[in-house]
């Protein structure tokens, strides 16, 4: 933080206070509109600092990503998004606001300048295809006017426009302060290129079994007290459940089956408004197949015609060799039962072909940067006409380097198409002409030199369709079984697990809940359990059903963990393997003290060693895994030196460096220093920023609303 420190005194000079200029401003709205002002902050969604986030400014927010995300992301996914967003804008703008900084007028449309959106957008360029600064402005002051939800969108883009600039200013100006000496670029360049070879042998901790070393919750609980940083929890919750889910019995699977079977046959039905029998074709002879469809099935009648690709992989052989009015199945395919029967079948129907385009200046879609002549384009397309049907040239290649059309990076790949989607001509070439043909297309694009590649059949089925669902009986059965589990743990809460046990019913624990979490293993998105969870009348070992929309789900809080440092029953699964391998370290150190080498591979069953070019940037060694202590340890040794026992990774290692290979001393270490500086400036944001972060004091409230 000394960098900031220095920022903050010299404020002055590095800082420029913008002040009234910007009202001028037609596009910043921003600044005399309701989201900069005082706002009247009411209920808090959080604080930052003692800084309250308003509520009713954090729902505009969400409206606003929820805009932008469409049906991409949950409303927990959004609500959570927002929320970082507002911590880090808070958490920036209380140093911006102590230091000062601003930004000028100038700055913000130079952001719009070099912002793509903006500058590609033909709503904005001038005749010669220029961003047009004027016509920008007019855009959104006719937003102002005749478009108020628009220009607010706009102005939430514009507040992000400036706060993404003073994010930048403030991060330059402490990137400046960061930099690498020649000295320090010297040592980078050493500690990437010196080599040391060692001998070496190494006792791994796994020749302790765990088991002999038994490490007292007391031991735990002293070390969580010395390393009280790397144990800190937000406050979660355990929970377990059972669920119920409404799914088809094999019953109700058998009648779906059933019922179907029974509409491929014709049937005799008796018409009360004709007082008559008369006969009702069946799937498999019905002349009228919509209709058919469109009364029997849970799917429409498809009339377009597919590849063997485009069918259901397990069953497309079988269903694509159907003759012309053959049935098959019921088959299951995902969540239907299907009997699928052919209608028609087009040899060819599907082409698959690769082309060259070569345009002129002036056809139809060509690129501006054209200049060649109709002639010109003729002449070129007939040369490669010549070269692209001589035997020893790849097609893909010589349309890749050619072709002026956008599948040229395919190697002019076109892939499979039906008749009538290409243009005419090309369309006649392509389907008027067997596999491997290669020939020249004049179309309003240009001249194509066209390669057949592969033609398939295309057929055209109906396909007679049953959802798969529970009937009645079953979701009145399960409902039933929910109902009953449910009050028979409320009224027993410790025998929760018994009782699930007696009925064979899955308990899914689902631990460490935090809450603004929402999706829970094997039940997707269930946010309203986890606010259960989390409220304050919630006790443990309480029970709740939950209606799904496909079932139900009995659950029970087992545990509450309080924000704070971990219990010694929570760390214990972290320290024991860290505690564990100090105490077969001090075994192996004290067991091996003063033997050599030798020695120590003859005691421990293990064998001593060789590795070589190891190096201090990457101290992995071969069979032993990552040891940093001990390359780097090597690396500052002589050659000849023999080691002390060393605690290394994954075992205790003793070695003897065997030869030192020190890197060519260079004239000019800049280049390494400069990686080095720039290295140390590119995580100058997030790191400034977690550093900002984790010192800020940071109230959450977002489970109370949300």
């Amino acid at each position: 933080m000394a960098i900031l420190e220095k920022i903050r005194k010299r404020t002055t000079v590095l800082i420029l206070i913008i002040g009234l200029a910007l009202f001028a401003f037609v596009i910043s709205g921003i600044f005399t509109g309701p989201g900069l002002g005082g706002t009247k902050v009411g209920s808090a969604v959080g604080e930052v600092n003692g800084e309250a986030i308003s509520i009713d400014e954090f729902r505009q927010k969400m409206e606003f990503a929820s805009g932008q995300f469409g049906d991409q992301a949950t409303s927990t996914q959004i609500v959570n998004t927002v929320w970082d967003r507002e911590i880090r804008s808070t958490v920036l703008k209380q140093q911006f606001e102590e230091l000062g900084l601003d930004i000028e007028q100038d700055q913000i449309m130079e952001l719009i300048r070099n912002n793509p959106s903006f500058t590609q957008n033909p709503q904005f360029l001038d005749e010669n295809g220029f961003f047009d600064e004027t016509a920008f402005r007019n855009f959104i002051a006719d937003l102002r006017i005749n478009a108020p939800q628009q220009y607010n969108l706009w102005l939430e883009n514009e507040r992000a426009l400036i706060e993404s600039a003073k994010e930048q200013r403030y991060f330059d100006l402490i990137g400046a302060g960061v930099g690498a000496t020649l000295k320090e670029g010297e040592l980078e360049y050493h500690l990437a290129n010196d080599r040391v070879d060692i001998r070496y042998v190494r006792v791994p901790y796994s020749s302790i079994p765990d088991s002999t070393v038994n490490i007292s919750k007391e031991e735990i609980a002293a070390y969580i007290k010395e390393h009280e940083d790397d144990f800190q929890q937000e406050a979660s919750r355990d929970i377990r459940y059972v669920y119920f889910e409404e799914k088809a019995s094999q019953a109700d699977e058998a009648a779906i089956v059933t019922a179907m079977t029974e509409l491929l046959g014709d049937r005799m039905e008796y018409l009360e408004e004709y007082d008559s029998t008369a006969t009702i074709p069946g799937f498999r002879n019905t002349p009228d197949v919509a209709a058919f469809l469109d009364r029997y099935s849970d799917t429409k009648y498809d009339t377009l015609y597919k590849a063997a690709s485009e069918l259901p992989a397990q069953y497309a052989d079988t269903i694509f060799s159907l003759n012309s009015g053959e049935v098959y199945g019921p088959y299951r395919d995902g969540n239907y039962y299907r009997v699928t029967r052919m209608i028609d079948r087009k040899p060819a129907g599907s082409v698959k072909a690769s082309h060259i385009l070569i345009t002129w200046q002036g056809a139809e879609r060509a690129n501006p940067e054209i200049t060649r002549t109709r002639e010109e384009a003729a002449e070129k397309a007939e040369e490669l006409l010549e070269e692209a049907q001589k035997d020893d040239v790849i097609f893909a290649e010589l349309a890749r380097d050619n072709s002026d059309g956008p599948s040229g990076p395919r190697g002019g790949d076109l892939g499979y198409f039906e008749e009538g989607i290409m243009t005419p001509k090309f369309n006649d070439f392509a389907f008027g002409n067997p596999v491997g043909t290669i020939g020249l297309v004049e179309t309003e694009f240009g001249y194509h030199i066209v390669r057949v590649d592969d033609k398939r059949d295309m057929v055209r089925i109906a396909n007679f369709s049953r959802m798969i669902e529970p009937s009645e009986e079953t979701v009145n059965t399960l409902f039933t079984e929910a109902t009953t589990f449910e009050m028979a743990v409320t009224d027993d809460k410790k025998g929760y697990a018994e009782k699930a046990a007696e009925n064979n019913y899955q308990v899914r624990p689902v631990n460490k809940l935090k809450a603004m979490d929402e999706n829970l293993p094997g039940l997707g998105a269930q946010r309203r359990i986890v606010q259960w969870a989390f409220n304050e009348e919630t006790a443990v070992g309480d029970v709740r059903r939950f209606d799904l929309n496909n079932g139900y789900a009995i659950a029970q809080l087992t545990a509450t963990h309080r924000e704070g440092l971990m219990p010694v029953e929570d760390a214990s699964v972290q320290v024991l393997p860290i505690l564990r391998k100090q105490r077969k370290a001090e075994q192996i150190i004290s067991g091996n003290q003063g033997k050599s080498m030798e020695e120590i591979a003859s005691a421990n069953g293990v064998s001593v060693a060789s590795a070589s070019a190891l190096n201090a940037k990457s101290p992995t060694i071969a069979g032993a895994g990552r040891e940093p202590m001990v390359v780097g340890t090597a690396v500052i040794m002589d050659a000849g030196k023999t080691s002390n026992l060393i605690e290394g990774e994954s075992g205790v290692f003793k070695f003897e460096v065997t030869a030192k290979e020190e890197a060519p001393t260079m004239e000019n270490y800049a280049p390494y220093a400069l990686n080095l500086q720039n290295g140390l400036r590119g995580r100058v944001s997030s790191e400034v920023y977690n550093a900002l972060k984790e010192k800020a004091e940071i109230e959450d409230n977002r489970s109370v609303f949300y």
